[in-house]
Parts: structure tokens; sequence; C-alpha cells
């Protein structure tokens, strides 16, 4: 098997193993670490067609960790998948309205980022081992809500490793919130900021790239890593699950071997979308890779115009999870379309810190149909809420609303009816006062958490067990800062 090796995409770093990358996390030049070269799959979607997620997951990151064994690989995926999952399968794919939904919430944390926040800490631990790694681990993050979670649910109480999650105060839903700040585990930090994602993934970039800061650090013991989607150890698990869509609808035999898909991707920080891109490189046969935005449509306009511009009013939605306006992972796709070209890159992303946008080439440009981009209002994503739920009994949540939504218009704009996977992003639990009031309006007169019990009966189920009585659980997490405070929190935490 080629070995594989990680470099910025700014150009400044040298060569790293998949332990080292995931250990750092981001580069030292403020760039992301990418693959020099996509692996292709070593074995035929035949052969592929009948393992478990275990099995996959082990046959498809064996690729990109090359500098794991086996046995190590193994372990981190047993300890990953097991039964903090609801369902054997995983991720299960479910036929509503002629798409196939890929649910991806079946975790501990009801969010898609428990598919690779599962799996994360093992391998950080791992890496750290190989690599004799004695310091103490910062694990610093921003979420827009689901990776904050789902990063503190995996990191809780893990030797070694201290996990602090900043988040914006006034952008998350009231379950999203009350996960994080009753959040148990000496380990665990949570702080909300006045700001929204975009302020608090800026500061965690800012704090990584501090280079006096980091030396501080370093005397007195410590390192920082990431759990965002920054971190290529969080990425490369994601590009299992588009492998496992594809090889369900195989076994279902709604698709024949070979035969192209349509994939949806509601996103904000590109992260997942870019996931289903590598897989298509891989060798996965992906059509279309539609990306759906809410009305923070910066990469919707990108994908239609070439041009990046974060100048624009940012708009509290629904969907908060998507309320992004710098798409962190697209960088790492700037990179494959320039060819690899850092100077560019570099040029870029100083462009979009200094003036808020930035224009790709024309080359590039033409190097971007593997994707389409579309976007749903806020209106039209509560109708397809209440459109799908009142012909199907199927209830989804904001995001994969937004998904679907998209999903219909460019069935009629392309007039394209490639069978299609939709990403289902989170469980509609969730989000319970915006799904609840789009099904009916009668609903926005009770509590989020009066919501949940509504909800459960109304699709004749149980209130997961994870959030059941949320509400009532102790808030261990009462920190609020201004986005320039962040750095001096962090510094007041580890005591330096």
């Amino acid at each position: 098997m080629e070995e594989i090796f990680y470099i910025s995409t700014r150009g400044s770093e040298k060569k790293l193993s998949s332990a080292e990358a995931i250990l750092q996390g981001i580069a030292e030049d403020g760039g992301l670490f990418v693959p020099g070269a996509l692996p292709k799959i070593s074995q035929s979607l035949e052969e592929l067609k009948d393992m478990n997620y275990k099995e996959l997951a082990y046959c498809i990151m064996k690729s990109f960790l090359t500098d794991f064994s086996e046995e190590e690989l193994r372990e981190c995926i047993e300890q990953a998948y097991d039964d903090k999952f609801d369902t054997k399968v995983i991720a299960p794919l479910a036929k509503k309205e002629g798409a196939y939904f890929l649910e991806l919430y079946h975790g501990p944390t009801l969010a898609f980022k428990d598919m690779a926040l599962s799996i994360l800490p093992h391998l950080l631990k791992t890496a750290a081992k190989k690599l004799n790694n004695h310091k103490e681990i910062v694990i610093l993050t921003a979420t827009s809500g689901d990776t904050g979670k789902a990063a503190l649910e995996g990191f809780a109480n893990v030797e070694g490793i201290k996990i602090i999650v900043f988040f914006p105060e006034h952008g998350v839903s009231e379950v999203q919130k009350r996960q994080m700040i009753t959040q148990t585990g000496d380990n665990s930090y949570v702080i909300g900021i006045e700001g929204n994602f975009d302020d608090a993934q800026n500061g965690v970039k800012e704090i990584f790239t501090d280079s006096n800061f980091i030396n501080q650090l370093k005397n007195n013991n410590y390192m920082f890593s990431s759990a965002n989607s920054i971190n290529i150890g969080r990425l490369i698990p994601q590009i299992v699950y588009y492998f496992y869509a594809y090889l369900t609808m195989l076994r279902q035999v709604e698709i024949k071997t070979g035969e192209t898909i349509n994939v949806v991707v509601p996103t904000g920080n590109f992260g997942n979308i870019l996931a289903g891109y590598y897989a298509k490189h891989m060798g996965l046969p992906i059509n279309k890779l539609i990306c759906a935005s809410n009305e923070n449509k910066v990469l919707y306009d990108f994908i239609n115009s070439g041009i990046y511009d974060k100048q624009r009013e940012f708009v509290l939605t629904s969907s908060p999870s998507m309320d992004i306006l710098i798409s962190s992972n697209l960088e790492r796709l700037l990179y494959t379309l320039s060819g690899g070209n850092t100077n560019e890159i570099k040029e870029m992303m100083a462009l979009l810190k200094k003036e808020g946008c930035y224009e790709i080439t024309s080359q590039m440009k033409e190097k971007l149909n593997d994707f389409k981009g579309g976007f749903a209002s806020e209106t039209e994503t509560f109708e397809a809420i209440k459109e799908i739920f009142d012909k199907t009994d199927y209830l989804i949540d904001t995001h994969t609303a937004v998904a679907h939504s998209v999903y219909k218009k460019y069935v009629v704009q392309e007039n394209d009816h490639t069978k299609t996977v939709i990403a289902s992003t989170a469980s509609p639990f969730k989000f319970t006062r915006s799904v609840m009031k789009a099904i009916d309006e009668q609903y926005d007169k009770f509590s989020d958490f009066e919501l949940l019990e509504l909800m459960a009966r109304l699709i004749h189920d149980e209130v997961p067990n994870r959030i059941k009585d949320i509400d009532k659980r102790p808030i261990l997490h009462k920190t609020v800062c201004e986005k320039d405070e962040m750095k001096t929190k962090v510094a007041e935490i580890l005591g330096i």
C-alpha cells in the first residue's frame, strides 16, 4: 500500500504522517492538512458490498492512515462504532418521496458529527502514543451547535486531554445549548461567546496560530489539537458513510454496480460535502455533489460564480449549524482545484481576511463541475418538513429539510432523475420548536422541552434517552465572554 503523507494547503509545512497531522490539528502556517494524494479504493464495489460499517470503515480509513497498524486502526473503529449508536447498522438509509435519506444521527448526540467524533478521540490517543507525546493535549473547538456536544461526549474524562468548546451564545437551538452546558467531565469546559460561529471559529484559529501563546503552552507541558473538521482525523471517517450509502443501495437492489448516484449535503463549513468529494475521487460512482445552503448562501454563490464573498448580512436561521459565512474546509477543495498551488491558496486566504472576498481562476472554475449549488429560504425549509411528514409520516430536521428543498428544485431545473442520497444530518428532536412549528403553528406556544414529548407522540416513538429530561439536568457551564476574550479564557482554564 502506498504510504500517504499530509501537507499544508499553504505550503510551508513539511510532510507529516497521519498521526502527526491528527495530533497537530492545524498547520503552523494556518493552513489545513491534506493528503499528498487521494488513494483509490483497493477492492471492487462488489467485494465491499456485504461489509458491515466497521469492516468498511477499516477498508476506507486504512488507505489514509497508512502509519497506523491494522491492530491500532481496528481497535479505534471497534471502540467508536459500538452500542453508543442506537442502531447496529450505524447509518440507516430510508427511502422516502423518491430520495434516499442517509440517517447520520443515531449516535450519542443525535447529529452526524458523532460519525467522526466517536472515533477521533481514539485516533488522537493512538497518535499521541505512537509519537511518544507526553504533553497534555488541549482540544480547542468552535461549534455552530453539533460539533461541540459530539466532541465533549467523545473526549469527556479522557486521561491526558482537556477540551474547551466555544459556541455562539445566541446562535444554537435550546436543545443544542442545553446538551453542552450540562456536559459532565472534569476535563470539559464550555463557553458561550457574544458573537456568531464565524467569530468563534476565527478566534480558535487565531489562538492556534499565536506563536507566543503556543510557546507558553509548551513551557507548561500543553499542546493544542482540534476536534473541528479542520482536523484531518475528523474528515477521513466521514468518507466512509458515502460508500456505505451506495453499498446499501446495491445490497437492496436499488442500483446496479457502477450506476452513478447524486448526493445532496446540507453544509455550512463544507467538511461534510468535501468528504463526499473525496469519496468520488477514490472511485465511488457519484455524479453530482449538490451543496445545499440556507439563507447564508455564501457557498451557493461561490459554486455558481467562482467568487467567495463573506461581506453580507449574517442571518440567524432555523438550521443554525449552517449559519456560517467562512467555510473553512473549502480551502482543502481550493487546494485540489488549483493543482496544489499553495501560493494561490495563500493569496486567496489573505484576500479573504483583508477584503472579505476572493475569486478563483477560470481553470479552477472549470474543475468545479462536480458540484451544483442550491439554497432554501426559511419558508421553503418549513414547507419541506411539512410536505414530507404529511405524505410519509417521516419527520426530518431543519438542515435535512434544506437539503430536500434544494434536491426538489435541482430535479426540476436540471431534469436530472439520477437516484439521490440526501445526507440527513440531525435528528428532528434537536430542533423541536422549528420542526413542530413547521407541522402546525399551534405548537409554538409550548416550550422546547415540552415539544420533545409532543414530537415523540406525533411520530409514535419515544424521546431519545440522550436528551430525555435534559431540561432537568444541572447547568454546569455558565461562562459567557466577548469574542476578543477567548484567548484569555483559555489561559485562565490552563492556569498560564
